[in-house]
């Protein structure tokens, strides 16, 4: 999932790759094409009709290759003759309409992440057979971006002196330390005076019926999804809030769905979600790994390179003790540990420019600002996302310590063990502390609803952010899925592309049903430093 405060400002850069070929693959009967029949779905509890919304599609820009429409749905599922709702959804119509299987929902991941801007930003990344066969349907969850978003700032120079509050990155020492946890306590109390209603109903369990009824809007019978990172935990909702309405899943870089819940949820939780998950377990690794393929390489492939993994993990080390004391310009030791944890979510060209950047710190020099890619062709490509959208979500969905002081014992005790990435995967979660809010209609389980096909459940070695291991917990609690290892590196096998096998494996799952051995293992095109 997207590190909830980036450190050079408030929101991700989405990357654009590309994509490609086949591998050996064994064929699962049973789907058939996407407009089957509709299989009945069982739901939960009885609850009053919604009418499908009507979608509108035009042109986002003149000229632009993607169609933009809006969908109204009730804030409440329950009481669907209240208020209501705005979803913003682009579409992006198959390449080859001729042999068009169906419809392809995307969810980017987040909590947070508006699908109307980051999937068009990364159309390119998606394997070729799915542009070809699917069109591309993807949109701002509720609360998010374009959509009705939570905003908790009269004006945009309200919001932005707010960001100037909390320090960048993580706080260090006991002065840092308050001046975080006041600026989220004052984000909680804004935000609920602003809108406690629509807090409460920003849950991904509220997504998944909204999904749903944009699935039905667009006539696909079962539904063909895919979602990363958080997509995940979206995903498995809507697979057991409407299991017989899934014709094909995918699943990549996985949060495991007791670590989302925090398990027994009638106690206090000890620790938050992404230590749960282990999410600074994971960083860790990535970070070794980083340095150790680095070291590996000569500077004039890595030039953060100090001519063996030994030295390049000593140069960081140094590096980040000589930060603690003498920051370079605005670049503190926190901002540049939560750059460093960032910066390794996608390999190319996100792991060279990292190297560039730490080496030009160790030689006392600010690095110079990223350049960032042109906009998508979309009709609002840079919507408010601040971080009050993605604690709407995350903190009414997922139990947190509630106390703010216990953040910085866990902060210290992920340290001693994971070293730098434990303190800003710890901290990532105190907003969560403060929130006002808990969702109104969430789901939190049971995960083994059985679905008419498996689900296919993508977990990479090395993801700074989402573990193997939630994964492999996926893969398990659900009823019926089939785990894919990527061998690789970064955040997510799909933005990442860097494996023609996964590609291979991910668009035969979507086109025909084909599934991967059991045990299979798909390795990158190319180590990173190589």
């Amino acid at each position: 999932m997207p590190a909830p405060r980036p450190p050079g400002g408030r929101r991700r850069r989405a990357a654009a790759l590309t994509a490609a070929l086949a591998c050996c693959c064994v064929l699962l009967t049973g789907i058939g094409p996407a407009d089957a029949p509709e299989a009945p779905a069982p739901t939960p509890t009885p609850t009053p009709p919604v009418s499908v919304p009507r979608l509108d599609w035009s042109p986002c820009k003149p000229g632009s290759p993607w169609e933009c429409t809006t969908a109204k749905v009730p804030l409440d599922h329950a009481a669907p003759a209240g208020r209501t709702l705005d979803l913003a959804v682009v579409r992006r119509r198959a390449g080859d309409p001729d042999r068009r299987v169906g419809t392809l929902f995307v969810n980017p991941g987040g909590p947070g992440g508006p699908g109307t801007v980051q999937v068009p930003q990364n159309y390119d990344a998606f394997p070729e057979e799915l542009r070809e066969r699917f069109d591309i349907v993807s949109w701002d969850p509720r609360g998010i971006g374009n959509s009705t978003a939570v905003n908790c700032f009269d004006t945009p120079e309200e919001a932005k002196a707010w960001a100037a509050r909390p320090p960048a990155g993580f706080p260090v020492g006991v002065r840092e330390r308050k001046a975080w946890t006041d600026a989220y306590a004052d984000l909680g109390r804004r935000c609920e005076r602003r809108d406690p209603e629509l807090l409460r109903h920003v849950s991904t369990a509220d997504t998944a019926r909204d999904l749903d009824l944009l699935r039905r809007s667009l006539g696909d019978r079962p539904l063909n999804y895919l979602g990363v990172s958080y997509g995940t935990i979206l995903g498995a909702t809507y697979a057991n809030l409407f299991p017989g309405d899934v014709r094909a899943m995918v699943l990549d870089s996985n949060i495991a769905p007791d670590a989302w819940t925090g398990g027994d949820t009638r106690e206090e939780p000890r620790t938050t979600t992404l230590l749960r998950l282990g999410s600074d377990r994971t960083a860790a690794a990535t970070l070794d790994r980083f340095l150790t393929l680095c070291g590996s390489a000569p500077a004039a492939r890595c030039a953060f390179s100090a001519g063996s993994p030994e030295a390049t993990r000593a140069k960081f080390d140094r590096l980040m003790a000589s930060l603690r004391e003498h920051p370079v310009g605005p670049w503190t030791y926190a901002r540049t540990v939560a750059d460093t944890v960032n910066s390794l979510y996608i390999v190319d060209p996100g792991w060279s420019a990292l190297a560039e950047r730490l080496q030009e710190l160790s030689r006392g020099r600010a690095p110079k600002p990223p350049v960032y890619p042109p906009p998508p062709p979309v009709a609002e490509p840079n919507p408010y996302l601040g971080d009050e959208q993605a604690a709407a979500v995350w903190c009414a969905d997922s139990p947190n310590p509630r106390d703010p002081a216990a953040y910085h014992g866990l902060e210290e005790d992920s340290a001693r063990r994971y070293g730098d990435p434990g303190r800003f995967w710890t901290w990532a979660a105190e907003p969560c502390a403060t929130w006002p809010a808990r969702a109104a209609a969430g789901y939190s389980g049971p995960w083994n609803a059985p679905t008419p096909h498996p689900v296919l459940v993508i977990g990479t070695r090395y993801d700074p952010s989402t573990p193997y291991t939630g994964a492999q917990a996926m893969a398990r609690e659900l009823a019926d899925a089939r785990l894919l290892t990527n061998d690789g590196y970064g955040h997510t096998a799909l933005f990442n592309n860097g494996s023609a096998c996964v590609n291979a494996y991910e668009s035969r799952y979507f086109v025909d049903g084909t599934l991967p051995p059991p045990g299979t293992v798909c390795r990158p095109d190319k180590t990173p430093f190589s």
